[in-house]
């Protein structure tokens, strides 16, 4: 992986907690521990991780442990969502037909000054400016 600051989004971190989804599990693994100190996260990714593993996968975590998780997350590099992000998300809603979350998503990784946002809710090789998707899961299912 390269050097560069990397987003990384809310799937990757609930799919390396997921034991139900092994092969996305053991990529996600591999991924965050390739990029180690290179990621960067927003507090809206916080706040979906955790109700993600509580309340969406087939079998929760426990409130304590996705506490725990969120925790060690809050180490990363976290962008604040405030309110230049929400207004440039809305316009970038807007002009790309995209939702306003995946939105924020993006506008949170350009304002950090990454260049790339690994998800999979988001077309793969797509660029918006200078950051770049890339889907960790493709090929996999």
């Amino acid at each position: 992986m390269s050097d560069d600051r990397t987003f990384v989004d809310t799937n990757v971190f609930v799919y390396a907690v997921d034991r139900h989804s092994a092969a996305k599990q053991k990529r996600a693994e591999a991924v965050l521990e390739a990029l180690g100190p290179s990621i960067v996260i927003s507090s809206q990714v916080l706040q979906e991780f955790y109700v993600a593993v509580t309340r969406k996968l087939a079998t929760p975590l426990p409130a304590k442990d996705a506490e725990r998780h969120v925790h060690d997350l809050s180490g990363l590099d976290v962008v604040l969502i405030d309110v230049p992000i929400i207004r440039a998300a809305i316009v970038l809603s807007r002009d790309h037909h995209l939702s306003f979350w995946d939105a924020l998503v993006i506008e949170a990784a350009r304002v950090r000054g990454c260049s790339r946002l690994l998800s999979e809710d988001l077309q793969d090789g797509r660029e918006f400016g200078r950051v770049r998707i890339e889907n960790p899961f493709a090929g996999l299912e």
